[in-house]
């Protein structure tokens, strides 16, 4: 349920109003917008009659929200939320790339990158510390100290840094990651986003590869409702029945995730595609759909590359890849 409130409410007002909503055991979110502020109330709230509410002097209106997800839904906050790191911003109309190797595999090979991307446009370095592989065979990332060479690389390039998470206990080695990834696979590691729900510090949730909006939806809701919000959603690409892409990039879900909800939305065009070449075109259609970012694997040697070599683009291919979304958001 939602209370919109009346303009020129006096802020004693309205915090009497909410403590009189707590009072009936329900949480209050306050949404303080530019011409109106809006109280979103989550709990059991069927103990509410709506024109009972109605008809207090300070609320203009009252509506029933049915979707689950009350934090994440743009009822609850109609302006847009806009992330802020390191004093880069993202959503509300401010757009980022995010650009890096799947897996850092060395200092050299990190720095290298990093410097590259940072020179083509992008300002928010991506790579890979811990890695989720489908084979416990396969390269499984450097651990604490890939994280200490994405540290090393901010420290050399200025740039924020985002890596994936894959456990809740190693939550205080990434205390000085900039924006903390939670990968396809964990989407729904519910316990996982309970503990990110603790800390203050921007999310990026990609969505799983078999699941739903309203259940990328429901798993940025642990996350809000744990007090951290700032959660960024990601479009990965989902898992079809076609094989000639390593997945379907599903871009109807950006504009419809922005109706649902007030976070912004990024797109990744490297793990929806699996192929370098499909990386550009589908970049350039996520930035004419409405994204606030990109997220792009880059590899100084994806030939060589310890993951996902074949789906990463070289330093040129990302400047030219760059060029194009810019010429395709100056005609937006």
């Amino acid at each position: 349920m939602i209370a919109i409130l009346k303009q020129g409410v006096t802020k004693q007002e309205r915090d009497n109003l909410i403590k009189w909503f707590k009072n009936q055991n329900v949480d209050v979110h306050v949404s303080e917008g530019e011409y109106q502020t809006i109280l979103g109330l989550i709990g059991d709230t069927s103990v509410f009659n709506t024109d009972f509410i109605e008809n207090i002097d300070i609320v203009e209106s009252v509506k029933r929200v049915s979707e689950p997800f009350k934090n994440a839904n743009r009822k609850f906050h109609p302006d847009d939320t806009v992330i802020n790191t390191c004093g880069l911003k993202i959503g509300g109309g401010n757009f980022q790339y995010m650009a890096g190797p799947c897996s850092v595999e060395s200092e050299e090979q990190i720095i290298e990158v990093a410097k590259a991307v940072k020179a083509s446009g992008a300002n928010i370095l991506r790579g890979g510390a811990f890695k989720p592989r489908t084979s416990p065979y396969a390269f499984q990332g450097m651990g604490k100290d890939g994280l200490d060479l994405l540290l090393l690389a901010k420290k050399e390039t200025g740039m924020p840094i985002v890596t994936e998470i894959m456990n809740a206990n190693h939550i205080q080695l990434f205390e000085d990651v900039d924006i903390i990834q939670v990968g396809a696979r964990n989407m729904q590691n519910f316990e996982l986003l309970k503990e990110l729900g603790r800390i203050r510090k921007p999310i990026l949730l990609k969505r799983g590869l078999a699941n739903t909006m309203q259940e990328l939806l429901m798993s940025a809701e642990y996350i809000l409702a744990g007090g951290n919000e700032e959660v960024i959603l990601c479009e990965r690409g989902i898992r079809t029945f076609e094989t000639y892409t390593r997945n379907t990039l599903d871009l109807a879900a950006v504009p419809k995730l922005k109706e649902l909800s007030h976070l912004p939305v990024i797109v990744d065009p490297s793990h929806a595609t699996g192929y370098r070449n499909l990386v550009k075109p589908m970049a350039m259609a996520a930035v004419a759909c409405g994204s606030d970012g990109l997220m792009i694997e880059v590899h100084n040697d994806p030939a060589h590359a310890l993951c996902d070599g074949a789906q990463s683009l070289t330093p040129d291919a990302f400047t030219d890849v760059v060029n194009a979304c810019e010429n395709i958001r100056k005609v937006l």
